[in-house]
């Protein structure tokens, strides 16, 4: 299946272990030197209509997407305490 970037964005990410809805996709992380995708990133949500800022931002890296389908993304993630590192993303650990 071939899809463009603008085809992603707003597909549902979905976590196939435990059925949990994360999100929406927002953007897309890609290594330009080797043209491949390495990530997909998750909007946090809006902290009081966006005055207060946003939750920290979802990034699941590549090896943990399982399919790529026409309106959802399944991913093989830990929900809720499965993140790891600091900043403004939240990098979700592998299985």
């Amino acid at each position: 299946m071939i899809c463009r970037i603008d085809e992603m964005k707003d597909k549902q990410v979905v976590c196939v272990n435990d059925g949990c809805v994360l999100g929406y996709v927002s953007d897309i992380e890609l290594d330009t030197e080797k043209g491949v995708l390495t990530s997909v990133v998750i909007y946090g949500r809006l902290r009081f209509f966006g005055l207060l800022g946003r939750d920290e931002d979802i990034v699941i890296p590549f090896e943990d997407i399982k399919v790529i389908g026409e309106e959802t993304v399944l991913v093989s993630t830990q929900c809720g305490a499965g993140f790891a590192g600091t900043g403004t993303k939240r990098r979700f650990t592998t299985l």
